[in-house]
């Protein structure tokens, strides 16, 4: 595994090239001189660190005063869709499959390997187009499609969530006690990958390309007793309460 040091060395260098360039364009055309280090410019001697701790446990570089809040999370009082719903109350618990916002690879065979796998399992499937424009075939019984529906009411009544392992996805899923199968792409999803297989509340899966095979002996591991009964204890310790920390932190330091 990467020193974290290094790759907060990494993301430092990644940082200025993304956006300390924009912003310095921008300062320059207003008269001010450049920034040369972007990520000290934006942060404060206290970085917040918005994961929830049993998740996302702090670790070094330990020279960083970082105080952990926990995840921020929105309240989303959304109902489901009455289609959504139709479906949910036409069978037992369905495996949810998405990907968010990350295109996929192939993305027609990602979505007829993940439907063969869930269905090889005796489980319905409620597949999620998302921005890999995941699309189920007209002759895939025991499936539907959902848009974007509000995750906080959905994934407690699924049986499992494969998804790419985004901090949110991964963090609202175990709010939930869905067992979960991670599929990383990029960026910090490896991390929430492993941190899903290391607390055993569901399976990281091995590269960014699932396949029937692949994601089949995953959900072997997630769709037990044993994962679940994980999954729920670990639920219900995770905390709600990060964006209230911040908030209360940021009225202390302008009070």
């Amino acid at each position: 595994m990467t020193d974290n040091r290094v790759l907060w060395d990494l993301d430092t260098e990644t940082m200025n090239v993304l956006f300390g360039t924009g912003l310095n364009t921008h300062r320059a055309s207003i008269g001010l001189p450049p920034v040369s280090h972007f990520r000290d410019y934006v942060l404060t001697d206290r970085p917040r660190l918005a994961a929830d701790p049993v998740l996302s446990p702090w670790q070094e570089p330990a020279d960083l005063d970082v105080v952990q809040t926990s995840a921020w999370l929105r309240t989303d009082d959304r109902p489901l869709p009455a289609d959504a719903e139709a479906f949910l109350h036409a069978g037992e618990p369905p495996v949810y499959v998405g990907f968010g916002s990350i295109p996929m690879h192939d993305a027609d065979a990602v979505a007829r390997a993940a439907v063969e796998a869930v269905r090889a399992h005796g489980h319905r499937v409620l597949l999620s187009p998302g921005w890999a424009d995941l699309a189920l075939a007209d002759d895939q019984e025991g499936c539907f499609a959902v848009g974007e529906v509000n995750h906080h009411a959905l994934f407690p009544r699924v049986a499992a969530v494969v998804h790419h392992g985004g901090a949110g996805t991964t963090t609202t899923a175990a709010l939930a006690g869905a067992p979960q199968v991670v599929v990383p792409q990029l960026a910090d999803q490896p991390y929430w990958a492993g941190r899903v297989a290391d607390l055993g509340i569901g399976a990281a899966h091995d590269g960014p390309n699932p396949t029937f095979e692949s994601l089949s002996a995953a959900l072997g591991v997630v769709l037990t007793t044993e994962t679940r009964t994980r999954a729920a204890a670990v639920a219900g310790t995770i905390r709600t309460d990060g964006a209230t920390v911040a908030a209360k932190l940021l009225l202390d330091e302008i009070g």
